[in-house]
């Protein structure tokens, strides 16, 4: 269509004079004005086409004017400002922007996909379950990959960075329309805190698109003036451009600021682009308005087809003209307003089409003195035209969704259709409230909640501009008074009427006579979501074959599951379900409203918390000391060394070496974030022993013990060391993956199981800095250091603990092992870490000491088969799995889990227990993650009978061994076994866990 002319926006003159602004589409030079949206200055310029639709490709023009466009999503700029799905309707034009159509190839005007319009016959509902099956998927996905999405996902990093905010106030006030306004007017003046937050650019709502007048002036001068005064008030905060999207418990709700929506590139790299804000309220109003439904008849999808509602705002906001020839088609007396409104701006050819035979005289009246042509009791059979509306064929309605008769066809350039309003009750849904049917306003309404909101005007469904004043008035006054301010004096007819402008009386009802789909046209030929291709005969498809849940039908027909998230057809659906089934609406039910209610960008939610500080490297206490020694660093939840190589090394010769100094000589190993929880009090032992698998009670002062600990499910999850340095004060070691969920859990279970015991624990992992001294050289390293405390094995034996000073630093010095070997694991003040580290290693230059990392750890426990929760155990794992019954046994009283763990499932013998493997060819090295399998010819598929969890080569014992969990396996050691992996099978034997030094000689030298 060619580039149409413009006319002066209601109330608004000096629109005309706004700067020109030059944009790109599709590759095409384009000029709209300052304020416009880009939907807008499409529309201006006559562009029909701007996207295809997901499925069919058909083609797809501006449907709607805001948050509910389904048609005009675009792809937006490129690089670091790419943007995909767009919605054109929320775009503010900006100089320079470079917008394209989505879904088509080479461009949204001619598609070379829209070749699939043609077989839609045999595209229905969820085809693809039916149709793409032999051979294989696989077969066909090579053609549906390319074609699928909307959308492109950009490639290049984001260019821009997003904030986060929290906000407190007493009252959050959700829409800036005319009952917004009076809510956030009447709390802000009873001294309440107030947010006011308004998806648009400018406040005012509805007040926007229309020629209403309130106090016989244009309503957006009031409007102005309420926000000036709200403005000016102290305790207020107006958030434009920002859309609340999620409602939860304790009155919680998250809206998402656009900051820089007008700028584009032009705001540069690293400017903020969105803010999120947490906002927790007293009290909250509901105040969103409603979103117009269209009418469903066939071909209804063509562009020039557009919400009457959406044709209205074009006009009366940007002076936007989308048709010179316009047919309003509606069943309901609101739409007549768009009739109205563009006779007002000086168009001619309007014809108004109404399924109602009984139009309202008042309405007759009006339409007489301006001129304009009614067909009343007539409904729209078709549309003709194919890349844009030319005329539409009209018949008489007969009732119930029939038209008969004689056919009339219209000329035209532009179809306003509607068939009622929505209530916008995501936000109140989302708070758990529940919804009622209206049988006079054929719609969804506020019904009952627990938590403190209210909704007012079109979002409660009321319709009229003063009844939608005095809800909000209302609504805000009884937010007030809820929190104690005194309001009864403003309650009278007088106070209102003083504090509210005034507005036109209107009915209470819209004049509904509901007409949900043609029934006389074809149902294939009806859209309802018209991105995803969702006819009424692909809703008629899923109910004969069975699907009568709403949920289940918007699943297999994808309904109301494209970019708007169904704000155009989700009710149109329900209705479609209502006739077809014959059951009401209200039985139909709804499908459930999950937040967020608009898309958020995923860099709003991450916020600052991107690139290196997303997760930020947590670093050794000594990290500078492994740095200078040319540590390998990998991330195993700390920035930790794998190994230290020499020029030329491999790691896997590093490891090997690294073994060797270990078991001949002396290493040095940082263990620094191992888990450390400070238990103290009087209660500290009782509180332990309920926690943990085995008995801590009996533990003594200066001693340690291995312990496990397990969930109420009986389930392992974490191990450690526990040592009791005095009869009220312990130290519980954890694996430094689960030490701060270990310690949430104790904290727990102090706070809401035991509160009536006297203990508490505190994480004090990262207080410590650690050097664990490992080796048969061992002693004679640590005991050429200056220290107080007596090194002699007679007195400081394996699995106890000693506090004194260590090279001049307070010392706790824990004798356990992970190596097999005679072990001190010293832990000083983290402020000691590098002179400590630069002690040991002059001390242990003589005795050849050499730094080790986990890479040589994994080997050596490997060796001495101890086990790794996590790594040799899955999520149902439990203490009889690795042996630990008759300690079990042994323990009086009862611990978390212990209960489940006599269930029979937990004693079962074929439970996948822990083993240690050998494979039959000592060069063969174990595939970790590889399935045990029956033996004999390999059969695919089998049952697996258990898992490889852990496998090295062996520097000591110069064969491939490994650990595993085997079905049954403490009674199957010494059988031979398969294991399978990436197609190959290998041989090994099921031998006990501890591999080197079963007998712990070494261990305790």
């Amino acid at each position: 269509m060619k580039p149409l002319e413009r006319v002066t926006p209601f109330g608004r003159k000096d629109a005309c004079d706004a700067a020109q602004i030059p944009f790109t589409f599709d590759g095409k030079r384009y000029t709209g004005r300052a304020g416009d949206t880009l939907a807008a200055a499409l529309l201006a310029n006559g562009v029909d086409i701007v996207g295809r639709s997901f499925k069919l490709h058909r083609p797809r023009g501006v449907f709607a004017a805001g948050i509910d466009e389904c048609n005009a999503l675009v792809q937006l700029e490129a690089g670091g400002f790419d943007e995909p799905n767009a919605r054109a309707t929320l775009i503010a034009l900006y100089p320079e922007l470079r917008a394209r159509g989505q879904n088509a190839w080479p461009n949204a005007r001619f598609d070379l996909f829209n070749v699939l319009d043609r077989f839609q016959r045999w595209l229905p509902a969820s085809f693809y379950y039916k149709s793409m099956i032999w051979p294989n998927w696989h077969f066909y996905e090579r053609f549906v990959r390319p074609i699928a999405g909307l959308g492109r996902a950009p490639e290049a990093d984001d260019a821009q960075r997003y904030q986060r905010r929290n906000a407190h106030c007493d009252v959050l006030v959700c829409g800036a329309g005319p009952a917004g306004l009076a809510a956030a007017l009447a709390a802000a003046r009873a001294g309440l805190s107030v947010i006011v937050a308004d998806q648009a650019r400018t406040f005012g709502g509805a007040l926007n698109d229309t020629r209403e007048l309130l106090d016989g002036a244009p309503a957006m001068r009031w409007v102005e003036s309420a926000t000036a005064t709200l403005r000016a008030m102290p305790l207020v905060r107006l958030l434009s451009d920002t859309t609340v999207s999620g409602y939860y418990e304790n009155n919680f709700l998250v809206a998402a600021e656009r900051v820089a929506n007008a700028q584009g590139p032009a705001a540069g790299t690293g400017s903020l682009r969105e803010r999120l804000w947490r906002i927790r309220a007293r009290e909250v109003v509901v105040a969103t308005g409603a979103l117009e439904r269209p009418l469903v008849f066939a071909d209804n999808d063509r562009p020039g087809v557009m919400l009457a509602g959406a044709v209205r705002s074009y006009l009366n906001r940007f002076g936007v003209v989308a048709g010179q020839r316009i047919v309003v088609a509606a069943n309901h007396d609101d739409a007549y307003r768009t009739a109205f409104d563009y006779h007002a701006a000086g168009l001619r050819e309007i014809v108004m089409v109404d399924t109602r035979a009984n139009v309202p005289a008042r309405l007759r009246v009006a339409l007489s003195e301006h001129g304009i042509a009614l067909h009343a009791g007539y409904g729209i059979q078709r549309v003709r035209g194919k890349r844009r509306v030319r005329a539409v064929e009209i018949a008489r309605h007969t009732g119930g969704g029939r038209l008969e008769g004689v056919t009339v066809t219209l000329a035209c350039d532009l179809v306003a259709m509607s068939s009622g309003w929505t209530p916008t009750i995501h936000l109140f849904s989302q708070a758990g409230g529940s919804l009622r049917y209206d049988d006079t306003q054929f719609c969804l309404v506020p019904d009952r909640c627990a938590q403190a909101v209210q909704v007012a005007g079109a979002a409660n469904g009321v319709f009229s501009l003063a009844a939608c004043l005095r809800e909000g008035d209302a609504a805000g006054r009884e937010a007030a008074r809820r929190l104690g301010a005194d309001v009864d004096a403003d309650a009278t007819a007088a106070a209102m009427a003083a504090r509210l402008p005034h507005a036109e009386e209107e009915p209470a009802t819209l004049g509904i006579e509901p007409f949900w789909f043609t029934r006389t046209a074809r149902t294939d030929k009806q859209w309802l979501d018209f991105q995803y291709d969702v006819k009424v005969s692909d809703v008629a498809l899923a109910m004969r074959e069975n699907f009568q849940s709403v949920e289940h039908v918007k699943r297999y027909t994808t309904g109301g599951m494209s970019v708007d998230q169904g704000k155009s057809s989700n009710f149109n659906i329900l209705a479609v379900m209502a006739e077809l089934s014959g059951r009401p609406i209200v039985d139909v039910g709804t499908t459930r409203f999950r937040p967020p209610y608009a898309p958020v960008t995923l860099g709003t939610f991450a916020g600052p918390t991107v690139g290196e500080r997303y997760a930020p490297w947590r670093t050794l206490p000594a990290h500078a000391w492994h740095v200078a020694q040319r540590a390998s660093f990998d991330d195993y939840g700390w920035r930790r060394p794998g190994c230290y190589p020499f020029d030329g090394e491999d790691i896997a010769a590093a490891t090997t070496r690294e073994v060797l100094a270990v078991r001949y000589g002396v290493g040095l190993f940082d263990g620094s974030p191992l888990g450390k929880i400070d238990v103290r009090g009087p209660d500290a032992a009782a509180f332990l022993n309920r926690v943990y698998v085995n008995n801590l009670a009996s533990l003594k002062p200066g001693f340690a013990r291995y312990a496990m600990l397990t969930n109420e499910n009986g389930v392992l999850i974490d191990d450690g060391v526990v040592a009791r340095v005095s009869e009220t004060h312990f130290i519980v070691h954890a694996t430094s993956g689960a030490v701060d969920r270990v310690f949430v859990l104790l904290d727990e279970y102090l706070q809401c199981e035991w509160p009536d015991l006297r203990v508490f624990v505190n994480n004090v992992t990262t207080q410590w800095a650690n050097v664990t001294v490992s080796g048969p050289r061992a002693r004679a390293l640590v005991s050429s250091i200056e220290s107080d405390i007596d090194w002699n094995p007679d007195v400081f034996g394996h699995m106890q603990f000693r506090q004194g000073t260590f090279a001049g630093a307070p010392a706790r010095v824990l004798r356990a092992s992970f190596t097999g070997e005679v072990t001190y694991e010293i832990s000083v003040p983290a402020r000691y870490a590098a002179s400590l580290w630069e002690t040991v290693q002059r001390a242990g230059a003589p005795l050849g000491a050499t730094p080790y990392g986990i890479e040589a750890l994994e080997v050596m426990r490997t060796e001495k088969g101890y086990l790794h929760i996590g790594a040799d155990t899955d999520g149902v794992s439990n203490p009889h799995d690795i042996g630990w019954e008759k300690i079990i046994a042994k323990k009086e009283g009862d611990f978390i889990g212990r209960r489940s763990l006599q269930r029979p499932a937990d004693r079962d013998s074929r439970r996948l227990a822990f083993v240690g493997i050998e494979a039959l060819d000592p060069r063969e090295r174990l595939p970790v993650g590889g399935h045990f399998i029956e033996a004999g010819p390999l059969m695919l598929p089998t049952r697996s009978q258990g898992y490889v969890t852990a496998a090295c080569l062996s520097p000591m014992l110069g064969k491939s061994i490994g650990l595993g969990i085997l079905s049954n396996g403490a009674a199957r050691v010494g059988e031979t076994v398969q294991i399978y992996a990436k197609g190959k099978v290998c041989a090994a034997r099921i031998v006990p866990p501890a591999h080197f030094d079963p007998h712990g000689e070494r261990l305790h030298a």
